[in-house]
């Protein structure tokens, strides 16, 4: 019997999910917090992420103490501190700021199919990054991320295309994170095996 499943989610210990949901064969690893957001089928995560208000597409690779949609805090007030929202925690019969709440959850971040969030890498709100995008270890990505683009830095910027443009639009229209679980097993050994060029030949009729 294979680990994962499209029945329930992996979850290791120490994880806090809240008002999240997760697709099939998905795995969250230890110490993970997931806060307002979306796996999509086959997503993983490796220990410690920190995930909020995003939505993840299928067969996202997301590496240990990345953090992807980080809140914020209220710069345009006098303070930046928790007492201005978390009001209750302080005094009794003060209520919490939930506007301040919505608002911060409205901010999404969208990571596409089959992407590479590296060790330590933040995401800032409301960025995109596209299908088959690579963010390097300990990059701060302030920019939305092209399909197919590998980035690094602090900020991140471009550091090179995987694939040639009409390679990754190919792949795009091939889309083959939609393909049922049976099938991804039937092309397991091409997956393994052939390039991308006699990849895309094979499965793109």
């Amino acid at each position: 019997m294979s680990r994962l499943s499209e029945a329930e989610p992996v979850l290791h210990p120490d994880c806090e999910i809240t008002n999240s949901q997760m697709g099939r064969f998905v795995e969250i690893g230890r110490g993970t917090r997931l806060l307002n957001s979306e796996m999509g089928d086959y997503a993983y995560t490796d220990r410690y992420a920190d995930i909020a208000n995003t939505a993840v597409g299928k067969f996202a690779n997301i590496a240990s103490f990345s953090r992807i949609g980080p809140t914020d805090h209220p710069m345009h007030r006098a303070s930046l501190h928790h007492f201005l929202y978390r009001s209750a925690d302080y005094w009794a019969g003060a209520r919490d700021d939930a506007a301040f709440f919505t608002a911060r959850a409205a901010r999404r971040t969208r990571i596409g199919h089959d992407t590479w969030i590296g060790h330590g890498a933040i995401v800032r709100p409301e960025i995109a990054a596209g299908d088959g995008a690579v963010v390097a270890a300990g990059a701060v990505v302030t920019k939305d991320v092209a399909p197919y683009m590998i980035v690094a830095g602090v900020p991140a910027a471009p550091l090179r295309a995987r694939f040639p443009a009409e390679v990754a639009q190919r792949l795009q229209a091939l889309a083959w994170w939609d393909w049922p679980h049976d099938r991804l097993c039937t092309a397991l050994e091409d997956f393994r095996h052939l390039d991308i060029h006699a990849f895309l030949e094979k499965h793109c009729g």
